[in-house]
């Protein structure tokens, strides 16, 4: 028997180790199986390339709970250890075995899939055990090792009777750490960190019913069997090429990564690429609607089919972290623990890697089914308005799908628009005019005014349109947006009118002075324009600049513009042609004039949803007075 003391860096690291090296203890289960994994891929490559003359087998990965003996087994089938590869790999922490396989096999093995990079993984079995055993057979003809440590930098390792190959690991569970005893827990964690590691494992057994054969009676009993419960898919769909998948393949894989999941993806978007770097996933776009607190966090990051995290920040770009799916890249570069991401240049190429390919499968639906893509769009117009505001590569791509809808269901990219409207809504600059609607109810009547001149009106209603419309029309300087209810419409409604006052100049003068004595200064100013004799008497409209930068303020934008207190400000646009208008100057009893403003003011307050509290009261209790 050896005994001695293992070789580590660092004074008393297993404290180290429990504490601070891993964020979370539940992943020493991921870190031993991990290492299972190795070892059996290992082995796999060296019988592939002739340096192993055993027979490969069917092996899998065993987890097994003695609740009784306070012990956890972790059992692999792969290629062991010498009792000299013990002392190399296990006493001299931070030795990564994988790192130096790879290394030495550095050209056949680049694909084989190892895992390991660390060598610290197994040292993870401390943050949950008082003692830990290692019992291992190396596929050579060696004798089997047993290595015992306590916790302490003191270790034993003596000769074994094991004669199967492989490596047992069994954990002694401290008191603190006993729920890791239950079986529930460790399917809970075998469920989260290896549902899809590449070998099979094993938890415990299950019964299976056979098929009853077709000459048996009726009244035959259907025969059961225990097998083995593996409780991984060694295969999923994102390591398979797109060619070998069907679009229920696709579904159903949606189904697996999200059990509690019941609505469909509305479409995917699988990615696989080798050069200059290794990524493969699938991305799934969830129906999103315009809610921009849709929770994030659920595309899954994993590096050769070992679970990571679920935070992707870095890797997938911000707008795109409201999918779904997962991400596997063996390039991506991790701290010591597995646990988190360091920033670097690769994983800004994986990055725009992503943002591209996405781009471009949204032009290819778009160009292939462009019904179809119009049925979706308000399912996930807010991922794609976001990626254009936040990312310049979609920004420069998205032209070709990003779509503008009308108030009457029609679709339009912005070429499209501006071909179209070229000559009918420009203004007296010759600037295009494109007119949107934030919302199609409360603006309804300004809606119904400006399609009564011809005019075509977009329904732009995502919380982020004032941004996102910003950032186009400093792209082309030769369009403005302009909602409905602004006060720049007057420039394209009035542009062709010939619509004469029926108010003498005198007359106007008179009126806007009794109106201004009424109105509230503070936040009306009033206006008056001859329009025609349908439009409404009294039309209230917001400074388009002040309350597109107030949107904006709500939206995030306002530190970036220092409009986090912007006052209410309204135009009051008097129609002079109209019949009340005419009442209102030509009443000679103060009370009654100051009566019909006032209930025209909150009339038009009315439809644009501003009448509310106790204006609201006073409107009802004086409408009621009329009407007796």
């Amino acid at each position: 028997m050896t005994t001695g003391k293992i070789n580590v860096s660092v004074e008393n690291i297993f404290p180290l180790i429990k504490k601070f090296l891993y964020s979370d203890h539940e992943i020493f289960l991921r870190e031993l199986i991990s290492n299972g994994t190795d070892a059996t891929l290992k082995l796999k490559h060296l019988i592939s390339i002739g340096e192993a003359k055993v027979e490969y087998g069917n092996p899998m990965i065993e987890v097994k709970i003695d609740k009784e003996g306070k012990k956890i087994h972790i059992i692999d089938q792969g290629l062991g250890m010498t009792a000299d590869e013990v002392e190399k790999y296990i006493n001299q922490v931070a030795f990564s075995g994988a790192e130096e396989f790879l290394d030495k096999y550095k050209d056949s093995a680049k694909d084989s899939g190892i895992i390991g990079h660390f060598g610290l993984g197994f040292y993870s079995a401390f943050m949950v055990a008082e003692k830990v055993e290692i019992i291992t057979k190396s596929f050579k003809d060696e004798p089997a090792a047993h290595w015992t440590c306590d916790g302490s930098p003191e270790f034993t390792l003596e000769p074994a009777d094991k004669t199967t190959r492989g490596t047992e690991i069994i954990l002694h569970v401290a008191e603190d750490s006993l729920e890791f005893l239950e079986d529930a827990k460790i399917k809970e964690l075998l469920n989260k960190y290896n549902k899809f590691m590449p070998i099979p494992i094993k938890f415990g057994t299950k019964t299976q019913t056979l098929p009853k054969a077709e000459d048996a009676p009726e009244d035959a009993v259907a025969e059961t069997i225990t097998v083995d419960n593996i409780i991984n898919n060694p295969n999923p769909a994102w390591t398979k090429q797109p060619t070998e998948l069907a679009a229920e393949d696709y579904k159903a894989f949606y189904h697996e990564l999200y059990p509690m999941q019941f609505d469909e993806p509305l479409f995917h978007i699988h990615l696989n690429v080798d050069y200059p770097f290794n990524l493969t996933g699938i991305l799934y776009f969830p129906k999103l609607g315009s809610d921009l607190q849709i929770q994030k966090d659920k595309i899954q990051l994993y590096q050769n089919q070992v679970y990571v995290t679920d935070n992707v920040e870095g890797i997938v770009p911000e707008f795109l972290m409201m999918l779904k799916g997962v991400v596997d890249s063996p390039d991506i570069p991790l701290n010591v623990s597995r646990s988190g991401l360091q920033a670097d240049a690769a994983v800004k190429k994986i990055s725009n890697y992503i943002t591209r390919k996405v781009a471009d499968k949204l032009k290819s639906l778009f160009t292939e089914n462009r019904e179809d893509f119009e049925q979706k769009w308000n399912d996930i117009k807010i991922v794609l308005e976001y990626g254009m505001l936040s990312e310049d590569k979609f920004y420069e791509k998205a032209g070709a799908f990003v779509l503008y809808p009308t108030v009457d269901g029609k679709f339009h990219t912005l070429e499209e628009l501006k071909e179209k409207l070229a000559a009918t809504q420009t203004d007296k600059d010759g600037k295009l005019v494109i007119l949107y609607a934030g919302n199609k109810d409360a603006q309804h009547s300004y809606i119904a005014t400006a399609k009564d001149k011809g005019y075509e009106v977009l329904l732009l209603d995502s919380p982020i349109i004032s941004h996102l419309i910003q950032k186009i029309e400093g792209d082309n300087s030769n369009l403005t947006f302009v909602r409905v209810d602004s006060d720049h419409i007057d420039n394209l409604i009035k542009k062709d009118e010939t619509t004469i006052s029926k108010l003498s100049d005198e007359e106007q003068t008179s009126l806007k002075t009794v109106l201004e004595t009424i109105v509230p200064k503070q936040t009306y100013s009033v206006q008056l324009e001859a329009l025609d004799s349908n439009s409404a008497p009294f039309i209230i409209t917001q400074p388009e600049f002040m309350r597109r930068m107030k949107e904006m303020s709500q939206t995030g934008g306002g530190g970036m513009f220092g409009m986090g207190n912007m006052p209410e400000m309204y135009n009051l646009v008097v129609n002079t042609n109209s019949e009340l208008a005419s009442s209102i100057l030509n009443n000679k009893d103060k009370d009654a004039q100051e009566s019909l403003v006032k209930q025209a003011l909150d009339l038009a307050k009315l439809s644009q949803n501003l009448l509310k509290g106790e204006a609201l009261t006073a409107f009802v209790k004086r409408s009621f007075e009329l009407i007796k």
